[in-house]
């Protein structure tokens, strides 16, 4: 068996709105969730490639390969993201950017051509840590929601994703907007518009179908779906709205960014 114990890699992402992103990803052997030194060393070496002060978020993902049942899987993945995120904490690294640690459990196998059936599973056994810089979208586009906000300022959050064809938020979403909605309650007077998106329509079709309730209302439901969820975490309806904005607005960075919603600020 390969010991990609030892590996670790570093890649950047394409642009998205002149969005700078890092990976960084750490391999593990079957069946573990152990950091070893060389792995921990390489985990520091990479996040101080970048100015902390620089760095909007952080956002840790594990997986596990294919073998093995799905709830042992979750386990085992959540087990991988929890010790890179020790690491992290260990190391000095704020906790408050911090702001999504996610097992994603096992990736299933579809494609053989990168290599033979172990080096796959071998590579699909790791934890991506994915680095965003600080307001990196341009002037008032941002990534994720601040304390202050000026009228007419577009939220990107890249942090509430959705499975294709769904509109329910996921447990990493649900956390980013109990995020949110603290900083709502301390700032009463934030108004603002819910834009709902969706990826992978025909070109004859400007909205999705939601396979929940079969309507093609997908981008609508999106929104929604946010909304609801504000309010049953204390946030006024009267301070927001939703639409859905279907495919109109590609994000040009693939379809898993497609899948999302933005927040527009109406009054301050």
């Amino acid at each position: 068996m390969l010991k990609f114990n030892l590996l670790f890699s570093v890649f950047v992402f394409g642009n998205l709105c002149a969005q700078e992103k890092k990976i960084g990803t750490v391999y593990f052997d079957f069946d573990s969730f152990n950091v070893d030194a060389l792995q921990k060393k390489c985990i520091v070496d990479f996040v101080k490639e970048i100015d902390s002060s620089q760095i909007e978020s952080v956002y840790v993902y594990g997986y596990c390969d294919d073998r093995g049942t799905d709830d042992y899987n979750l386990k085992l993945s959540q087990n991988r993201v929890n010790a890179v995120k020790n690491v992290l904490l260990t190391k000095g690294f704020s906790k408050s950017k911090i702001v999504i640690v996610e097992g994603k459990g096992r990736v299933l196998l579809d494609d053989y051509s990168g290599g033979s059936l172990e080096d796959i599973r071998s590579k699909n056994r790791r934890v991506d840590m994915l680095l965003v810089k600080k307001n990196s979208f341009g002037k008032r586009i941002f990534n994720s929601f601040q304390e202050n906000h000026e009228v007419g300022d577009r939220i990107f959050l890249e942090t509430i994703f959705f499975e294709l064809g769904s509109s329910n938020l996921t447990t990493a979403s649900k956390k980013e907007l109990d995020r949110i909605a603290g900083i709502l309650q301390r700032n009463k007077r934030v108004e603002f518009e819910i834009l709902g998106h969706v990826c992978c329509t025909p070109d004859n079709y400007k909205e999705a179908i939601d396979r929940a309730t079969k309507e093609r209302k997908l981008s609508l439901n999106r929104a929604k779906n946010v909304f609801k969820y504000l309010i049953s975490r204390g946030v006024s309806s009267l301070r927001m709205s939703y639409k859905g904005l279907g495919n109109q607005f590609p994000s040009g960075k693939g379809d898993d960014f497609d899948r999302r919603v933005e927040l527009l600020i109406t009054k301050n």
